[in-house]
């Protein structure tokens, strides 16, 4: 707890991170589209390496295909970096689609009873933030994952400073 200063720096990188990532949304596009294919390179390797120390050959098999499957989109992505954009941007909205879809459907079983109007309104924005990204794309690709990853610096950020003054006052609370 007494390093709590270490915190605190990785919390004010990451919320400059998410506020340089706001002010240019387009080079944080494609900072994100390429850390996912270098994500994906690495996984592929990782999971072909695996193959071969896993047993049987049916486990083999199919974990050598999944690993080459994953270089092989790791690369599609980094050889590609404005299409991967326009492939992960559309994928993220149905994604969004789809979970706004499912809490909506949640929301109205009897254990979510006392939270419904919350599930619903989670679920609304998830369908909205689709429908945006839906209605203006291809363009909406050149943004979102953008302010995605802007967001979410932020979000960690601001955390990591919390986090890094609750561990000060913990211990100048113990001295």
């Amino acid at each position: 707890m007494r390093h709590w200063i270490f915190w605190m720096i990785a919390g004010i990188i990451s919320l400059v991170g998410g506020v340089l990532a706001l002010a240019n949304p387009l080079a944080a596009s494609l900072t994100a589209e390429i850390l996912v294919g270098w994500s994906f390179v690495l996984i592929g390797l990782i999971v072909a390496i695996s193959a071969f120390r896993d047993q049987g050959w049916g486990a083999r098999l199919s974990l050598l295909l999944l690993g080459v499957l994953f270089l092989l989109l790791g690369i599609s992505l980094l050889a590609n970096p404005l299409q991967g954009m326009l492939a992960l941007t559309y994928t993220i909205a149905i994604m969004l689609m789809m979970a706004g879809l499912f809490r909506l459907i949640l929301a109205f079983r009897a254990e979510f009873r006392p939270f419904r109007w919350i599930m619903i309104a989670s679920a609304a924005l998830s369908i909205i933030l689709a429908l945006m990204i839906f209605s203006n794309f291809p363009q909406s690709a050149a943004v979102v994952l953008g302010v995605y990853l802007a967001i979410e610096l932020i979000s960690n950020g601001v955390s990591l400073i919390v986090i890094a003054l609750a561990r000060k006052s913990i211990v100048k609370s113990l001295r």
